[in-house]
């Protein structure tokens, strides 16, 4: 079958690999129907993601159908269209019973798949703990649809519940990337006061405008003055932070108000730093980490009831053989690409 494989630091290529087996009863194996290139494989390419293990087939963001279950799994069978989720979780270990499912204990919990195990940019792909990793989809919703929902849909989601975010607050998202999208259109759902995105590249802004008119628009940088005279309490009451520099870092305490939510949703290519005593008084509460994708099942019910649509996100649509020009674009960002899938 074909993989697009990670073979060293700087290096991706499409190979012909066996076809994956079954090596656990809980296991399954899932034709895919759909992938998506994301930043995070960006990220393995250029080395920022020290724990990839070479030779490994990218890809953490796939729907497919399940062609084949170990006899342990109950609540997938051969012939379901199901969603993959980004992370592999027991199911069975103190973190996962919390609902802390990127921490799972297993040797191959939290994001293995396309970082440590073979992922799914590839026409196959095996999914450990498939009772946990795989959802079904509705009839209802397309492949297309559903797309998003194990990886970048997830981590929006999950970041606007952890943020609290009540109706009268003015929440501040920082970046407007796929997954700044999608954290947007989660936080939609609890219906704040005011939506404030901040975005320079134009063509998100654009993409803003002409989807989510009642959300207000900032550049960097004037944003700690935007955000001031649209906030009623000296800032914003809770900041996503989902642009992943060092810039973006320190809008995202400096623009938020004593005392609010600050939830890092990006991922850095390096190390940030807590200036301290210029936040002393602040009272700030930082939250941070990788995405706790277990809330794909409600995620999926949401797209049906059509309460949250990504799918204009899919700007761009290739085959898995043409797998190096899907990159080529996604990575210069070329065309007005916003997000590009793979169709395998």
């Amino acid at each position: 079958m074909l993989a697009y494989t990670y073979r060293n630091h700087g290096n991706f290529e499409l190979q012909d690999k066996p076809k994956p087996e079954l090596q656990d009863e809980k296991d399954a194996i899932v034709k895919v129907t759909l992938a998506s290139i994301c930043t995070s494989d960006l990220h393995i390419k250029h080395g920022s993601v020290p724990r990839a293990v070479p030779g490994i087939t990218v890809g953490h963001e796939m729907v497919g159908i399940v062609e084949q279950v170990g006899a342990a799994v109950t609540k997938v069978k051969p012939g379901d269209r199901v969603t993959v989720n980004v992370e592999t979780f027991c199911g069975e270990c103190y973190f996962c019973r919390h609902g802390y499912v990127n921490n799972c204990t297993d040797p191959n919990g939290g994001w293995a798949l396309g970082c440590r195990i073979d992922g799914g940019q590839a026409e196959y792909v095996r999914v450990p703990y498939a009772d946990q990793g795989l959802n079904r989809i509705p009839d209802g919703v397309a492949d297309r649809q559903a797309l998003l929902v194990g990886d970048v849909l997830a981590t929006g989601y999950w970041a606007a519940r952890i943020s609290e975010i009540r109706p009268d607050d003015t929440v501040l998202i920082i970046g407007a990337g796929p997954t700044g999208i999608c954290t947007l259109l989660c936080a939609m759902l609890n219906m704040p006061k005011r939506i404030i995105v901040c975005e320079k590249d134009p063509v998100r802004v654009q993409f803003v405008q002409e989807h989510y008119p009642g959300v207000l628009l900032a550049n960097p940088e004037n944003l700690k003055e935007f955000v001031l005279e649209n906030s009623d309490h000296g800032g914003a009451d809770v900041v996503l932070e989902v642009a992943g520099t060092e810039d973006t870092f320190r809008l995202a305490w400096e623009c938020a108000r004593p005392n609010a939510i600050v939830t890092v949703v990006a991922l850095y290519d390096g190390p940030q730093t807590l200036p301290l005593p210029n936040m002393y008084g602040k009272n700030l509460i930082f939250k941070t980490g990788g995405v706790d994708g277990c809330d794909c099942e409600e995620i999926l019910k949401l797209i049906e009831q059509g309460k949250i649509d990504t799918t204009p996100l899919i700007t761009h649509t290739y085959e898995l053989k043409d797998v190096e020009e899907a990159y080529e674009l996604f990575e210069n960002r070329k065309n007005h690409v916003i997000k590009v899938a793979l169709k395998c």
